[in-house]
């Protein structure tokens, strides 16, 4: 039993026991569907609304914990756990059945020893007038019994360390399960935050489209007063019709965002939504290699559920060692036995039994070898767990340090691209020049303006990956993503907005 016992708890582990940092590579590295990446799919458990429904990062994040697929499997991993811890504490608690029968038997008293030649013997026992040589042989008797039995395992080293194994082993389903949720508000707040970047893409092209439409108007009164030639007014045209299919491709990408934004966080794909936030964006205090590894260390819980799976191996190598020693088990009943409808007697029974594993090597050895074949596999694996941890920290570290840098160099190029569309419009509306260099300023300010909302996002997308790497990104994303609108430049049309 102790055997058995501990194999099962090895097969819980083997459904249950799948690291969070597996799920977090199969997450971030996956495009696919849901089918392949939990993460991406959600429960629709949200009722649709024709209405546009508003929501923050915080509602999305909200949402996403109650509703996303990936979480919910991982939920029902943790019951799992729980429930086969319940079917292990058997091994500790006492056994309580009640047991009744009723029913007609019939035996045959020669096949169980006894011969006609040793009736004789009986025949002071049997009835006034029974004649042996007439005593039936084959007999039938109607028969109740109720019992109440009980057995209890006085002394059961192994099943003992097992019932600890799994304790820690429910312990690391819990730290699995909240891995889990980091990785669902990592997930729904860098979709959020996709989100975000391609409606702000959307807003600098609708800008420029209009700002094009005011050109495209001066070129055409100009080319009829005979002041400009045609070429620019075909020029301006070509220029308008480029960015309105810039903007109805940036449309598209945010419609699109929306509806995976939607899929995690299990709203329908068709509920429209209103993102009500703006890219955040606020200068974060630098930290230390040092620090970030201390809380790295307290708070993983990828890290901290892989040291609970040791603390198993160890308590169940343990057990395969205690499989060894006897057992000592209490059992017994107590009921009423007799003939239906006759009269009943008492019966019970109180028995200890000891048993003592005398010959059974080959089973303790395989179980042994197994258990520590085990242990060694995750101390290797916390070991690589902690190098690992190193190494995302220090990119997370490089990562944030250079979407910073790459923001300001980002901002400046629209401040100068903006300077520069307004100093060769000025010269397009004063006759200097033709309309050729606005449409190349503009240009450069559309590339600009992209790679500012890119970098943008990017920063962004490296605090939320360094509170994943901390491990606090389910409870402090928002310490990470402070702040409102990007600081601002200094035209109206590198913001969005029309002159």
């Amino acid at each position: 039993m102790n055997s058995v016992t501990t194999k099962t708890l090895v097969l819980c582990m083997l459904l249950g026991g799948a690291l969070p940092l597996e799920k977090a590579a199969q997450a971030q590295s996956n495009p696919g569907n849901s089918a392949a990446n939990p993460y991406l799919g959600s429960v629709q458990a949200v009722p649709f609304s024709p209405e546009p429904r508003a929501l923050s990062l915080d509602d999305a994040i909200k949402l996403g914990i109650e509703n996303n697929l990936a979480l919910t499997l991982e939920r029902e991993q943790q019951r799992t756990a729980d429930a086969a811890k319940l079917q292990l504490v058997t091994v500790l608690l006492p056994t309580i059945t009640l047991h009744g029968e009723t029913g007609v038997h019939q035996y045959n008293l020669e096949a169980e020893g006894f011969h006609p030649a040793s009736l004789g013997e009986f025949a002071a026992h049997l009835p006034p007038g029974t004649s042996t040589s007439s005593f039936p042989l084959v007999t039938q008797v109607d028969t109740t019994i109720g019992q109440l039995n009980f057995s209890q395992y006085l002394f059961n080293w192994a099943g003992y360390d097992v019932w600890r194994a799994s304790q820690a082993f429910t312990k690391a389903a819990y730290y699995n399960a909240q891995s889990s949720r980091g990785l669902v508000v990592l997930n729904v707040g860098d979709t959020y935050l996709q989100a975000l970047a391609a409606k702000a893409r959307l807003d600098y092209a609708q800008a420029l489209v209009k700002t094009d439409q005011t050109a495209f108007d001066q070129a055409h009164e100009e080319h009829l007063a005979g002041v400009v030639a045609n070429l620019d007014e075909l020029r301006a045209k070509v220029q308008l019709q480029s960015q309105e299919q810039a903007a109805i491709a940036a449309q598209n990408d945010f419609d699109k965002a929306k509806i995976a934004l939607n899929r995690e966080i299990g709203l329908r794909p068709e509920q429209p939504i209103t993102l009500t936030e703006s890219s955040p964006y606020a200068e974060l205090h630098p930290m230390d290699l040092i620090d970030a590894r201390i809380e790295a260390y307290a708070n993983r819980q990828d890290y901290l559920g892989l040291k609970q799976q040791l603390i198993v191996a160890e308590r169940e190598r343990k057990a395969t060692r205690h499989e060894r020693f006897p057992t000592l088990i209490f059992s017994g009943n107590w009921g009423v036995t007799g003939v239906s409808g006759g009269i009943y007697h008492d019966t019970f029974a109180a028995v200890g039994t000891l048993s003592v594993p005398i010959f059974k090597e080959a089973e303790f050895r395989g179980d042994r070898d197994a258990a520590e074949a085990q242990l060694e596999e995750i101390q290797s694996r916390l070991e690589d767990l902690k190098q690992k941890i190193d190494q995302q920290l220090r990119d997370s570290l490089l990562d944030l340090q250079t979407a910073t840098e790459t923001v300001q160099v980002a901002r400046s190029n629209v401040d100068l691209a903006t300077t520069a569309l307004d100093q060769t419009e000025d010269r397009f509306r004063a006759g200097i020049s033709d309309n050729l260099p606005v449409s190349e300023a503009q240009s450069t300010l559309v590339a600009a303006q992209s790679q500012y909302v890119s970098s943008v996002y990017q920063l962004n997308q490296a605090r939320l990956g360094l509170a994943r790497n901390l491990g606090i990104v389910d409870t402090q994303y928002r310490t990470f993503l402070q702040g409102g609108n990007p600081p601002e430049v200094k035209s109206d049309k590198a913001v969005g907005l029309p002159k």
